[in-house]
């Protein structure tokens, strides 16, 4: 488990000035946020560090269904190195929609059914904001260092840092060994050799759907372009730089890149695509490494590669995964901080790693020897990882990503112009700003 010392001396002094300063809540616990407070979220609570090593008594933490088995092997062994706790496992629906109803419902009534959840990347602008969640960032303080920064990003809102990451993703350039003779340097490299190659074509998530969302602003963000202003209250897409990634995966579809068929794929097709051997470039996400690697028509002839650069530009890759939250309403936040701690360490990381193949959140992972024989692409999905961004920060997310992906979508069919679609985006998303 992950030495105490690491950050002992950091809790010892946090310990003495929450001690002093600790003065409970009367829905959950917790004390107001240290600093300045001036943003949306004043007056959240904070989780208190103080109590994290004596911790005691019962957790309910709340997640989609654990399909790889993973969350119910850290609960299983975390009980039994700790048995004055003990952790439940309250599973909602796949449905990733569903799971974040089923979050907002139990929010919205104070419930104390989850002292801890996971959240995905994108609801932590939306739940902190509504000041459902504890503050934890004097405890994360203890840790930064531990984490790839990109990480702590997700789980960033006002200043704040409102969870603990447990497991990222960043998506992957896959290419045919046996059509591409050298890995690209550009995107404009990609879809020209796409154009020509044999076999032909670059595949990617280009459905109306939260995968274009991505998929765009990979793009976008390496183009220079931007979604929102800084203080995430104004629309900023309709920007050359957006146009001219736009105006490029459009002429992509033209010219012959890639598949008009592109605009209704999502993950499952594109992979299936690829694996049938009818396109040399796919954009994934790292699940689709392994199955390729048990393809027929593949298997031994691709390689991955994090994003390439945009002519004129930088790169830049977009974060998926999950965090560790505790709820505003928790009737045992020390002991849920404890659990936190635990799942977040390097063994438990290692081990997902290795046995489960989960995207590690912590940079000593990737350096283990056992961590790199399990995951042959561990190099790779660091770099990837360290270049990607969130996305667009913002309590209407959802409402900002239909924006993106339903008119990006639009110029992808042709039922657009890329100009035309920016400035639906644009009108779209200032309309859903004003919302909150």
């Amino acid at each position: 488990m992950r030495e105490r010392s690491k950050v002992g001396s950091a809790l010892a002094v946090l310990a003495a000035a929450l001690v002093l300063a600790a003065c409970g809540g009367d829905e959950g616990g917790g004390t107001p946020a240290g600093g300045e407070e001036t943003g949306a979220t004043k007056g959240a609570k904070a989780v208190e560090v103080a109590g994290l090593e004596n911790a005691k008594g019962d957790v309910t933490y709340c997640a989609g269904k654990d399909t790889s088995g993973d969350l119910k092997e850290g609960i299983e062994n975390f009980n039994k190195e700790n048995p004055d706790i003990k952790v439940k496992l309250l599973e909602f629906p796949e449905s990733a929609d569903e799971q974040r109803n089923q979050f907002i419902q139990r929010q919205r009534a104070k419930s104390g059914d989850c002292d801890g959840f996971e959240a995905d990347v994108i609801w932590t602008a939306e739940f902190a904001n509504q000041k459902w969640l504890l503050d934890m960032t004097e405890y994360i303080d203890t840790r930064r260092d531990e984490f790839i920064e990109s990480t702590l990003e997700t789980v960033t809102y006002d200043g704040k840092v409102w969870g603990a990451p447990r497991v990222t993703d960043s998506g992957f350039l896959y290419y045919r060994t046996d059509a591409v003779d050298q890995e690209p340097q550009t995107w404009q490299e990609v879809y020209e050799t796409a154009k020509t190659s044999d076999p032909k074509g670059i595949v990617y998530q280009g459905a109306a759907y939260e995968g274009l969302t991505c998929n765009f602003l990979e793009l976008a963000f390496a183009a220079g372009g931007k979604v929102l202003s800084d203080d995430g209250t104004k629309s900023e897409i309709n920007s050359p730089e957006n146009l001219k990634a736009l105006q490029f995966m459009v002429d992509g579809i033209k010219g012959g890149s890639a598949p008009k068929a592109v605009t209704t794929y999502m993950e499952e097709p594109a992979r299936q695509a690829f694996e049938a051997g009818r396109a040399a470039f796919m954009r994934n996400w790292p699940y689709a490494y392994a199955l390729g690697t048990k393809a027929k028509k593949i298997k031994g002839k691709f390689k991955v590669m994090p994003f390439p650069s945009f002519e004129g530009g930088g790169t830049a890759g977009i974060l998926g995964g999950h965090n560790m939250v505790i709820s505003a309403f928790s009737k045992n936040p020390d002991a849920t901080l404890k659990f936190i701690d635990y799942m977040t360490s390097a063994e438990v990381m290692k081990n997902n790693a290795v046995k489960y193949s989960k995207s590690p959140v912590l940079h000593e992972t990737y350096e283990d020897a056992e961590v790199k024989e399990a995951i042959p692409f561990s190099d790779q999905l660091r770099q990837a990882i360290e270049q990607a961004k969130s996305r667009p920060v913002s309590p209407v997310y959802s409402l900002v990503s239909a924006a993106i992906y339903k008119n990006v979508n639009a110029a992808l069919s042709g039922d657009m112009t890329p100009q035309e679609a920016l400035e639906k985006a644009d009108s779209d998303l200032n309309k859903a700003l004003q919302t909150f």
